[in-house]
């Protein structure tokens, strides 16, 4: 018998609004150094603008379309989450504000003082006006409302200064101007020369505002006023239907017209005058009930992410250093370590030149005939990408799956497509309705007269960046059954109706949610024996209503559940007589938690599953994902010590509950404190022989 989920999950929209308050709690940590706390309010802004972008869009086009009142998981409708979203939205912005000016008081305790027009002293009035001169002036376009025959169109992720000007002369009326603050200058902040220990920073903002004279002055107004605003615009892509035209020129077509997506929210300085704000949201064509939400002088703070350090180095992060696996460092072969026995690299703790080495030796090496990977996201100056663009030009066979609706990253993948291609390698796009969002990569190699591969599968992207700060997983093997299987899920993705068996891997959608229902079944099944019965969870997001579902019925039959849970997570944990033996935990800290792991006891006879999907229906079901199951014994015993050493944490653990009030883990008195991020690297720094270079 099905479970019903009425009042029993937590809807999606909001559970993700609770993660994002956790993140806001890390800009409020003392544990956390000064400057960073400033770049995750950073972190903050730049989630809510993709929440906007996408998730509030999504909801709103519900309701546009939706002919019958559509009830959303957590038994909501689109109206009453969007009504929901927007209180909870203000609330974390008053958050944000307090914990802004609290910040910038425990700057000035070092001496760092930002300021604005109003603040400057002479000399910093003089190089002021100078960079203005030299750096913005030319890059500035003032539009007097007045003088243009429609509203100019306000792009998505830029921030206006909204100018009001007014005279004491009753004969001449107020105008209205816009000024795009440009976004070539970055960062976003201008460092004033330092006046012997103390050190200031100002807005390109106010560099604006404190020369708006110069901009305006031939139109003789007593009063220039400026405040700042901000739209969100639907980040969907509509697709082309035209049949007569490729999917790499649809998608093309689809990120130029996102560009002037619907808007979606309104951001504002709450000192606006009323006047100015009506006559905007006219011209805009919004209302009160249209995401239109007060805020302070400044907006985008996504840019606190670049905010400079111009204090000592103990408002960062100490550099921590990358490490390199030790049987990479005993070999000249990257193919050689490999062939002797699985290796898992983890993110970021070791460092991602392991994979691109490996990539360039196949480039050049005399036995490899074929290279094929996934691509999902890449870096903008991506060292995959050389090294693979290197092995067709070395005669190797390559051929590269590459996502192109991997959301905002849709330019940079068209791009590298069109380089790749050039180069002589050959590009698939994947299926029609269907991304592929495996990591996946194969090396194939003639030894000896016979062929050998070489795979790797992933949690994370191929991409150098987001390994230095994502938390994620790598494995390398020659195990043949496994190899033979990454082969198939290539066969798959060239040719999507042929069907293939795994035995190893678990392959979505073909078969993947089935199967770890079946192994949630097993579990069920040994609670019922008394026999040992548990499953541990590590995602990103867990919403899909069947999964959540069979958790509760493996609770009921005793199954102890453990999950972590990074983002989403509609499950409720605790409930009396559906889900008192499942807890949840969600850890946020100085690397972004990306890894999915999955245990399952099995009676003894443990099972570990590395994979790329989250609980998702959308991974589940429409989504190409692939988990593997761990052969190698150390390689299963490392990756339940990670588990057990992130359960443990009470420094940086939060408890998720129905409330979403991310109370954080108990540390009992005389309890040592236990950081799982920071003590898992001291524990592969002092139990290996790095050869270091700096996580920026």
């Amino acid at each position: 018998m099905s479970i019903s989920l009425k009042n029993r999950t937590v809807n999606r929209e909001l559970s993700w609004l609770s993660f994002n308050h956790r993140v806001l709690q890390e800009a409020q940590d003392p544990m956390v150094p000064l400057v960073e706390r400033m770049r995750f309010l950073g972190i903050f802004s730049n989630n809510l603008d993709e929440f906007f972008r996408v998730r509030v869009a999504t909801i709103r086009r519900l309701m546009a379309y939706s002919s019958r009142k559509t009830q959303l998981l957590g038994d909501l409708t689109p109206a009453q989450v969007l009504e929901r979203i927007q209180q909870e939205v203000v609330r974390q912005k008053a958050i944000f504000t307090k914990i802004y000016t609290e910040i910038i008081a425990e700057l000035e305790s070092h001496n760092i003082f930002m300021l604005n027009e109003s603040q400057l002293d002479e000399q910093q009035k003089a190089f002021v006006l100078d960079y203005y001169r030299e750096k913005v002036a030319p890059l500035l376009i003032p539009i007097m409302l007045k003088m243009v025959p429609s509203f100019p169109y306000l792009r998505d992720k830029s921030i206006y200064l909204a100018v009001k000007l007014t005279s004491t002369q009753p004969s001449k009326s107020k105008q209205y101007a816009l000024i795009e603050v440009p976004s070539e200058l970055t960062p976003r902040f201008v460092v004033l020369p330092s006046d012997g220990e103390r050190q200031y920073v100002m807005f390109l903002d106010d560099v604006i505002r404190a020369n708006l004279d110069k901009i305006f002055g031939l139109f003789h107004y007593d009063k220039l006023e400026a405040y700042t605003i901000k739209i969100t615009r639907d980040a969907e892509i509509d697709i082309d239907d035209d049949v007569s035209k490729g999917f790499f020129e649809k998608m093309k077509k689809g990120v130029k017209q996102r560009k002037r997506g619907q808007t979606v929210r309104f951001l504002y300085d709450a000192d606006m005058p009323r006047g100015l704000r009506s006559y905007l949201m006219g011209k805009l064509e919004l209302d009160e009930d249209d995401n239109v939400i007060p805020g302070g002088r400044y907006h985008n703070s996504k840019d606190f992410m670049k905010f400079p350090n111009v204090g000592p180095g103990s408002l960062e992060w100490e550099p921590a250093q990358q490490l390199e696996h030790p049987r990479f460092m005993e070999h000249k072969s990257v193919l050689n370590a490999i062939n002797e026995g699985d290796i898992l690299l983890h993110y970021p703790y070791h460092h991602f030149r392991a994979f691109v080495n490996y990539l360039r030796e196949a480039a050049i090496h005399p036995e490899v005939r074929e290279i094929r990977i996934s691509l999902y996201r890449v870096a903008k100056s991506s060292r995959v990408i050389n090294a693979l663009i290197s092995a067709a030009k070395n005669g190797k066979q390559v051929t590269a799956m590459v996502e192109l609706r991997a959301r905002f990253d849709e330019e940079n993948n068209l791009d590298w497509s069109r380089k790749l291609q050039e180069a002589g390698v050959k590009v698939i796009f994947g299926l029609p309705d269907i991304k592929a969002h495996c990591k996946l990569a194969l090396v194939s190699r003639v030894k000896d007269g016979q062929l050998k591969h070489y795979g790797l599968i992933a949690t994370g992207n191929f991409n150098e960046a987001t390994a230095k700060v994502y938390s994620d997983f790598a494995l390398f093997t020659a195990h043949e059954e496994i190899c033979e299987e990454i082969y198939k899920v290539f066969l798959f993705l060239e040719r999507p109706y042929r069907h293939f068996r795994f035995k190893h891997l678990m392959v979505a959608p073909a078969s993947m949610k089935n199967q770890f229902i079946k192994k949630i079944n097993r579990e069920i099944k040994l609670a019922k024996e008394g026999r040992e019965a548990s499953i541990f969870i590590k995602v990103n997001s867990l919403v899909d209503e069947s999964m959540i579902r069979k958790l509760y019925q493996a609770s009921k039959a005793g199954v102890r559940i453990r999950i972590m849970v990074r983002g989403i997570c509609s499950l409720i944990g605790g409930i009396k007589g559906l889900s008192e033996n499942i807890e949840v935990r969600s850890i946020v800290d100085r690397y972004l938690e990306h890894s999915r792991v999955f245990v399952f006891a099995a009676a003894g006879k443990t099972e570990v599953i590395l994979s790329s999907a989250d609980w998702m229906t959308r991974n589940l079901d429409y989504r190409v994902e692939v988990g593997c199951l761990i052969h190698d014994p150390t390689i299963k015993k490392e990756l339940l010590d990670y588990l057990e050493l992130q359960w443990n944490d009470n420094a940086k653990a939060r408890l998720l509950d129905r409330e979403q009030s991310n109370g954080y883990v108990a540390r009992m008195p005389g309890e040592k404190e236990v950081r799982a991020q920071f003590d898992l690297y001291e524990i592969m720094k002092h139990g290996r022989s790095p050869e270091p270079e700096s996580i920026t």
